[in-house]
């Protein structure tokens, strides 16, 4: 990399997560609620409209792993034991301050998960329908928002109104159309910034409550990139190999993947997984007679392996190749998430009907592997 220095904004949004937990105490000593959540499919617009401020759990540590693992199983995946482990710990000062915790049924081992986290905090565990191309699935889907908002409204005493639902869609929606906007300048030839920075910045604004000021963050932040770019600052060198990340979340094992991509001659342009651009780019349609349904419809859009069948994953990845001109495809799996593990025989399938390269990794929390990742990567940029 050059020494070019982006940005102020992007320190601000990494550091975020770091200085969370003081604005997290804040709210509390105002007054204020805070739920916590582990999943792209939970509502945000049902907790923004009852004024509780919705913030991702910590779940990206191997540390608190050995406190977990006094009550789960040691073959578990290593973001579940990392969650778990927080929880049990009380080393995760957003669990603390949760007055509730939403979880999902989006993978089997997180619903057991949940009901150990019950024990200790009030949780609440949405029921996702896991296939979309039935009939019944977004009358389903809506129908347990429903519930949710219900259960919202009694615990945190406030009326959840269709006018707050729309104001808080609307809101999320700007915020979705900003974080897109400048996840697709990295579309340019060389992009603005690595891959690395990216992750950070977009893992970092889950944990400043402002909404309106993110948005003002976000919008600032891509012009500035926009104007620099355009006066030829260049960060990223020419030449390095654009890489696409899919499979599960990466924010435990980014150091040992990509960051290894990027100091071997690639540069990852586009997350398609779920910290990155797939459920950005899906709104919620304010103009909807039910705002409800709009909600619940939107959220089922995200194309998560948990799906059967995961159609809009398969559908999204070829356009998110050719829109980001991407030579190879590198997949991150997590040990023993067995949706994604399963669905990489279709990935790679679709890679090489597309032509383009493909590796599949499977990794955990620990930096044992750091050796052959590393071999592995490094052989996987050279071929291209």
């Amino acid at each position: 990399m050059s020494e070019y220095q982006l940005p102020a904004q992007f320190e601000e949004f990494t550091q975020a997560r770091k200085e969370g937990f003081l604005r997290a105490k804040a709210v509390k000593e105002s007054g204020g609620h805070i739920a916590g959540t582990f999943c792209t499919f939970t509502p945000c617009e049902l907790m923004d409209a009852a004024g509780v401020h919705p913030v991702s759990l910590c779940g990206m540590s191997p540390e608190p792993i050995p406190a977990a693992e006094k009550d789960l199983p040691k073959n578990l995946c290593p973001l579940i034991k990392s969650s778990y482990g927080f929880a049990v710990s009380d080393t995760c000062p957003y669990t603390y301050f949760a007055d509730l915790i939403v979880g999902e049924t989006t993978c089997d081992g997180k619903k057991k998960m949940y009901e150990l986290l019950g024990r200790l905090k009030d949780v609440y565990i949405l029921q996702l329908p896991q296939g979309i191309d039935r009939e019944y699935t977004l009358e389903m889907w809506t129908k347990e928002l429903h519930r949710f908002k219900g259960v919202l409204e009694e615990k945190f005493q406030v009326a959840i109104t269709d006018e707050r639902l729309r104001e808080a869609s609307e809101l999320r929606n700007q915020l979705r159309r900003a974080r897109t906007a400048l996840m697709e300048l990295q579309k340019l030839d060389p992009p603005p910034f690595s891959g690395l920075d990216l992750y950070k910045l977009m893992d970092g604004l889950g944990f400043s409550f402002d909404l309106q000021d993110n948005l003002r963050k976000l919008t600032t932040l891509t012009a500035q990139l926009q104007s620099d770019y355009a006066a030829g600052a260049r960060p990223v060198p020419a030449g390095q190999k654009r890489i696409l990340v899919t499979g599960c979340p990466i924010g435990g094992v980014l150091e040992k993947t990509v960051k290894v991509v990027e100091e071997n001659g690639g540069v990852v342009v586009c997350f398609e997984n779920c910290g990155g651009i797939k459920p950005t780019r899906y709104l919620v349609d304010t103009q909807a007679e039910d705002i409800m349904a709009a909600i619940a419809e939107r959220y089922l859009n995200i194309g998560c392996a948990v799906m059967t069948p995961n159609t809009k994953r398969m559908e999204t990845l070829p356009q998110l190749v050719e829109e980001f001109n991407i030579d190879g495809i590198l997949e991150i799996e997590l040990q023993t998430c067995q949706p994604y593990i399963v669905e990489r025989f279709e990935i790679k399938k679709l890679a090489q009907e597309m032509g383009v390269p493909f590796l599949a990794l499977d990794t955990d929390y620990s930096q044992s592997d750091l050796g052959q990742l590393t071999t592995r990567i490094v052989a996987f940029i050279e071929m291209l």
